[in-house]
């Protein structure tokens, strides 16, 4: 089971009083009381006493599992002007998250135990919010040679990726899945076929065609999502897809499922919200790995995450230094930050239109995930340690850049109204987050 590290600070002994607590797994529904002693829960139930315990009033609000979110980018190290190991948790926190797992993509990449180590002992001191760390599948994420899989699985890697890159060679990561006997952490993989994807911007299509925008097919993703889950099947061994954005990739995943693969799959809100109509407005926030793709990409992706089929919602948070996105569309850099909106964001154009139950959800945030990467699930239950969120569901709010806790603000939400707010964020015991 993967370990997560943040600041060993005192839990908390506090009641959440009078909300709608709602856990879809523990099948809990009702307005209650909710008694957290030592960062426990320890009693559900209805007007509890204080009994010197500090109150949250949750009157008219929601109580649910806190979220987790397995796909973060905190550019640590290397790039701590875009995001530190502090401020990604404290916006994590802000978000209703109270776990995230980090990406290996930084400077220097994260394939070693001394990477690795030097994080862990970081997060130990300035992590709001648990994190895990995902270690290199690769040596300096560059597709020719296996890191220490096993060294890094003892040193307290979370899981194995080059997420931002694929493994090209067939026989590479084949033996990158039969290390799943040895270190028992699944790999996750971005899919992408780079010979197809090769100066593309924007997915292939008529808004490409028309901007004249180097096109970025679905296919590039597909064929080797394909490849990766029969490699899967061949080697009985457990994969996580990573930002899935194509319908043929859902149905590619739904089948193997079926056939009985061990494959998980996450979805970011922004292929879940906006297709790539958008990108006529050429905002280089709208600019993503995987692109943005049609109405017919986004409507599979609502309806596997809706079915289970893609079990997870990710926010893939990728801070960008503001000039590095102040530039034409084609010149930026992929990647958008997501943790302060992700809820907000879906529970808007989701849930409210009734596409998606506000059950499936919240379990999507957070059951779902953490099982993928075999964490512990949070939940609403007698004995279970306090990871929670407080949300508003009545709440509207405008996304404003000089509001948010990254260091970074290259949203695709900036100047939009969303509905749905985090009132609070217990993360493992602690009251991480409070909204003033």
């Amino acid at each position: 089971m993967a370990i997560l590290h943040s600041k060993n600070l005192s839990s908390e002994s506090l009641i959440v009083r009078g909300a709608r607590v709602l856990d879809p797994v523990e099948g809990v529904d009702a307005v209650l009381d909710v008694r957290v002693d030592g960062g426990t829960i320890a009693e559900l139930g209805a007007r509890l006493e204080p009994n010197g315990h500090r109150v949250i009033e949750g009157e008219g609000l929601l109580l649910a599992p806190a979220f987790v979110d397995p796909h973060v980018h905190l550019r640590t190290p290397g790039r701590e002007d875009e995001e530190t190991i502090a401020s990604g948790t404290q916006a994590a926190a802000a978000g209703g998250y109270c776990a995230i797992l980090a990406m290996p993509n930084t400077d220097p990449v994260v394939d070693s135990a001394a990477v690795l180590g030097s994080l862990i002992e970081d997060a130990k001191a300035k992590a709001e919010v648990p994190i895990g760390f995902l270690a290199a599948i690769t040596r300096g994420q560059e597709g020719a040679e296996l890191t220490e899989m096993a060294e890094l699985a003892e040193q307290g890697a979370a899981g194995f990726t080059d997420d931002g890159r694929p493994v090209v060679a067939p026989g590479l990561m084949r033996r990158a899945l039969q290390y799943h006997g040895i270190t028992g952490r699944r790999l996750a993989l971005h899919c992408e076929e780079p010979t197809l994807s090769r100066g593309g911007h924007a997915h292939e299509g008529a808004v490409s065609a028309e901007l004249g925008i180097g096109p970025y097919p679905s296919t590039a993703e597909s064929v080797m999502v394909e490849r990766d889950l029969a490699l899967a099947a061949y080697e009985q061994a457990p994969l996580h897809l990573l930002h899935l954005s194509s319908r043929e990739s859902v149905e590619a995943l739904r089948a193997a499922q079926v056939d009985g693969v061990e494959a998980t799959a996450e979805v970011t809100p922004h292929h879940l919200c906006l297709t790539d109509e958008a990108v006529r407005s050429l905002d280089p926030n709208l600019k993503m790995n995987p692109p943005l793709r049609s109405e017919d990409d986004r409507a599979t992706l609502v309806e596997g995450l809706r079915d289970g089929t893609i079990g997870s919602v990710a926010t893939d948070h990728a801070p960008h230094a503001r000039h590095e996105k102040e530039v034409p569309f084609e010149a930026a850099p992929f990647g958008v930050t997501g943790l302060e909106t992700a809820f907000a964001a879906l529970y808007t154009s989701l849930v409210e239109p009734g596409l998606v139950p506000l059950q499936t959800l919240l379990e999507r945030m957070s059951a779902g995930p953490a099982r993928a990467y075999g964490l512990e699930p949070p939940r609403i239950a007698v004995g279970a340690r306090a990871n929670l969120v407080l949300l508003d569901t009545e709440a509207s709010w405008r996304v404003r850049a000089d509001a948010f806790r990254s260091r970074s603000t290259n949203s695709w939400l900036l100047g939009e109204t969303l509905h749905g707010r985090v009132r609070a964020t217990v993360a493992a015991g602690r009251l991480a987050y409070e909204a003033a």
